[in-house]
């Protein structure tokens, strides 16, 4: 028999994936580097295709690395504004799509596309399968951070090849997620962009059979 799990711990285990939303507001206290160091550390344990293992994390902290961030998402999300019209345009310009101006922490997740770890094992017929396991680590990560009382953003209005270049990032890392964590403003499970009109949570339709 394998492991086997309480029904509290089921149940906790719900809360805690209801609680894991998208935390775009932040206060600015810092984040003790223990803390944080407990939720890095969950990127070694998620799966990846051929035990490959190909994200490569930075802590993006100095002023010249922020700004170019922030000049990134600015540039990006006027660009995506101009995508809409009418009253979807108004609700576009007021959501809070990034929590830059005040996350204590913002960590770049990179995906190596070069990586020798794993000798290509499954990613020769699939080669998105390696940029799909640093989504499953940052899933766990983001999991982990919850549990700690940390929420995480996830910032995808950018030029993620132009960021690279900014940064002066090797040629084979892609970038998956641009990540604000710290400590929310408030907590709850509403999504934000739920709050505001701009889309609403759908339940899963029936699972069909081909």
């Amino acid at each position: 028999m394998g492991v086997q799990f309480s029904d509290s711990f089921r149940h906790d285990l719900a809360e805690l994936m209801r609680w894991r939303r998208d935390v775009r507001r932040f206060r600015s206290d810092p984040v003790d580097t223990r803390v944080l160091d407990r939720c890095l550390q969950s990127f070694t344990l998620a799966p990846s295709v051929g035990l490959s293992q190909p994200w490569r994390l930075r802590r993006i902290a100095s002023g010249p690395a922020r700004d170019a961030a922030r000049r990134n998402f600015t540039a990006a999300n006027a660009a995506a504004l101009g995508g809409y019209d009418g009253d979807k345009a108004a609700t576009y310009a007021g959501l809070k799509l990034s929590g830059m101006d005040r996350a204590p922490e913002q960590i770049a997740v990179f995906c190596d596309e070069a990586t020798a770890q794993g000798a290509g094992l499954g990613a020769g017929t699939l080669p998105e399968m390696r940029r799909y396991s640093v989504v499953c680590a940052i899933m766990q990560f983001w999991l982990v951070a919850r549990a700690e009382g940390l929420g995480v953003g996830w910032v995808s209005i950018l030029n993620a090849p132009a960021l690279c270049r900014d940064w002066n990032m090797p040629e084979t890392w892609e970038l998956v997620a641009y990540l604000c964590v710290g400590w929310p403003e408030d907590d709850g499970t509403d999504p934000e962009l739920e709050k505001a009109g701009w889309e609403t949570r759908r339940s899963l339709p029936p699972l069909e059979t081909i």
